[in-house]
């Protein structure tokens, strides 16, 4: 049997700003990667999400971001490479509070935004994350969308293990399987029923059209991300999860999903 693990970038909101359904969300997903109060989050919101990922059976991963509130982690920050590991470290951390407290852990790391996306290029920014990560706990598991991924390179470096194969059931692709920039035309795709056939065919043919219409192999996912901050992100959730289940997908957080 296939399993996907549906996954969603949650616990974004700060003080009064309430961002995204998160309660609603986790009813539906496998895993979460939480804001950990750099780019999003603060201790009463990350308490109360780690409460209702314990509560539902959510898998927990923290979700690394630059210290930017303001915007959103989604602006690059020139830091340096122990302002990064420090700065992870420091994340990481501060959600371990929340996750040990309620009596769980944290089980792997991802990276948020502008961190995330150069994370996956730049070797001195994989490097400060995936070695903060091992220092932290080597159990931690490195989140990269594919092999060509930095993350994925210094993880097999420091022998930690990974969730491979993701994919974003909210973003367009280019052609070399990088995500189109926020911002520039068609990088989101807001239509609900493209979305689900879009996945679908990237589950069972192993294949996606890039926003230059280009039709590209890739890799069976493993993972669908869909970012809890967008409008539609609860009907993605549902939807995504009914369309695999017709499909006689089953749902399952990437570690425990059983042996083929």
């Amino acid at each position: 049997m296939l399993y996907i693990d549906i996954n969603s970038d949650l616990g974004e909101s700060f003080g009064h700003y309430q961002l995204g359904e998160t309660d609603a969300i986790l009813d539906v997903v496998s895993s979460a990667n939480l804001a950990c109060g750099c780019h999003a989050g603060d201790p009463m919101v990350m308490h109360k999400t780690v409460e209702m990922c314990v509560a539902k059976g959510v898998a927990i991963g923290a979700h690394i971001g630059y210290p930017d509130l303001q915007g959103f982690g989604r602006r690059k920050m020139d830091l340096s490479f122990d302002e990064i590991y420090n700065f992870t470290l420091y994340q990481l951390g501060a959600l371990e509070a929340f996750t040990r407290v309620c009596g769980t852990k944290i089980r792997h790391v991802n990276g948020h935004g502008a961190l995330g996306n150069l994370s996956h290029k730049d070797a001195t920014v994989a490097h400060a994350i995936v070695k903060a990560a091992h220092d932290y706990d080597p159990s931690l598991l490195i989140v990269a969308p594919r092999e060509t991924s930095c993350m994925y390179q210094f993880a097999q470096q420091y022998k930690m293990g990974t969730i491979l194969n993701v994919f974003h059931i909210d973003r367009n692709y280019e052609e070399d399987l990088s995500l189109v920039p926020r911002g520039t035309p068609h990088a989101m795709i807001e239509d609900d029923d493209y979305a689900m056939k879009r996945v679908i065919r990237a589950v069972k043919e192993h294949r996606v059209y890039a926003v230059t219409g280009k039709d590209i192999e890739i890799p069976t996912p493993k993972r669908i991300l869909i970012h809890g901050d967008q409008a539609k992100a609860l009907l993605f959730a549902k939807k995504l999860r009914a369309a695999l289940e017709s499909e006689g997908i089953g749902i399952c957080y990437v570690p425990d999903m059983p042996a083929e």
